[in-house]
């Protein structure tokens, strides 16, 4: 029963089904709405709770925090080693989901690697992102104010430079949408060391000479919407004399790093990306 609900709740999540659909389908599969009701509450913390510990056995300090953005205060999930000194620091952003709990968990990976990690809710100039609803998430990113939100993640970069557990140096990782706005923070913050996107959406070529950060950008093999734009932006990169790596791993989806997302993680890619993201963070940050 549980596997079953499992596969639902993921299906859910991952927004393949619209929370009218899931509630109508768990009513089904649970043997009604009470059941539901109650059922899914126990659930959730404990699908929360296993996400929080993938993160090893590392001890880390969170917290949930706010910093000066264009839009005003912007909400944030910070994770960084207990032990107080100062660290490199790592923005992590959301796909187009909002800041749900599996970034939460990358944020919690990159603090238990040696970081400051903070993964921004770009949704906080709509209120942020709704608990339980992907779905609406999803719609509220599409009302977000481009440039607004590129500056609010600006903004982050000021933000854990001048951090009192940051040694100055500060890079940025993102996923989907996220990698789209990581290229975005490349291109318009000048004080910003090193940018890791996964498979995000290229700048405009004339964009990218204003570029300073070294760059490390991963590509799904079978994705074709986002690879159309790489020769051109590769071409614009050498031209500008960025330093630059592309990798692009084959057999893989839109998404291959998303561990709970069992449709589109590829475990084998996932992992080479993610030790080539962190051996490179730790060259360009920590040295």
């Amino acid at each position: 029963m549980n596997e079953k609900f499992g596969n639902l709740y993921q299906e859910y999540l991952n927004g393949k089904t619209e929370r009218r659909d899931f509630m109508k389908k768990a009513t089904l599969l649970l043997g009604g709405t009470l059941a539901v009701s109650g059922f899914l509450p126990l659930f959730e913390a404990n699908y929360l709770q296993a996400a929080e510990s993938v993160a090893g056995n590392a001890e880390l300090f969170t917290e949930d925090i706010s910093y000066p953005g264009e839009t005003g205060a912007v909400k944030a999930f910070l994770a960084r080693p207990k032990k107080k000194k100062k660290y490199p620091a790592v923005i992590v952003i959301h796909e187009n989901k909002g800041l749900q709990p599996h970034i939460r968990d990358v944020s919690r990976r990159m603090a238990a690697e040696g970081f400051l990690s903070m993964a921004p809710d770009g949704l906080s100039p709509l209120g942020g992102t709704p608990a339980d609803n992907v779905d609406e998430a999803t719609k509220m990113i599409g009302q977000l104010d481009r440039e607004k939100t590129i500056k609010n993640f600006v903004a982050a970069v000021k933000y854990l430079k001048t951090h009192p557990q940051s040694n100055g140096k500060v890079g940025c990782t993102g996923f989907c949408w996220g990698g789209a706005m990581t290229n975005n923070v490349a291109v318009n913050a000048p004080d910003l060391v090193a940018a890791v996107p996964y498979y995000g959406t290229c700048p405009k070529s004339e964009d990218v000479p204003k570029i300073k950060a070294s760059l490390l950008a991963h590509y799904a093999g079978d994705d074709d919407r986002i690879n159309q734009g790489v020769k051109e932006f590769e071409k614009a990169l050498k031209e500008a004399g960025t330093d630059y790596q592309l990798f692009s791993y084959p057999n893989t989806k839109h998404a291959f790093n998303n561990d709970t997302n069992p449709e589109r993680y590829n475990e084998d890619a996932a992992k080479l990306a993610w030790k080539r993201t962190v051996d490179f963070f730790k060259e360009k940050l920590k040295s």
